[in-house]
């Protein structure tokens, strides 16, 4: 794992930062939390970035939280890739332009 954050997708869309947060125990440092929203909208999409204190607390946090229940849902929690460059072009519906593997 080359970097501290974390995709955690398939959330609820209603579910908040603070809600988020709790997901992770004292055992993690949340650096930042950004919940990804819908440009037209403003409404949330589903899906979120974390970034953690370590390489270390992101990797324990991807295998503990992955698949677990969250408001009804269970989560996919996954090693964030960095966001590829745009070269003019708006790309939607692929997974790849969010982050995610």
């Amino acid at each position: 794992m080359a970097n501290r954050r974390i995709y955690l997708g398939n959330n609820p869309w209603e579910s908040t930062e603070d809600e988020i947060r709790s997901l992770f125990t004292d055992d993690y440092k949340v650096v930042d939390l950004k919940i990804i929203t819908d440009k037209e909208t403003g409404r949330p999409r589903g899906f979120a970035f974390v970034e953690l204190a370590t390489e270390k607390q992101a990797l324990d946090a991807a295998t503990e939280l992955d698949g677990q229940e969250f408001g009804g849902r269970f989560i996919r929690v996954r090693e964030a890739n960095e966001r590829p460059a745009r070269n003019g072009q708006q790309r939607r519906g692929r997974g790849d332009d969010y982050g995610w593997k």
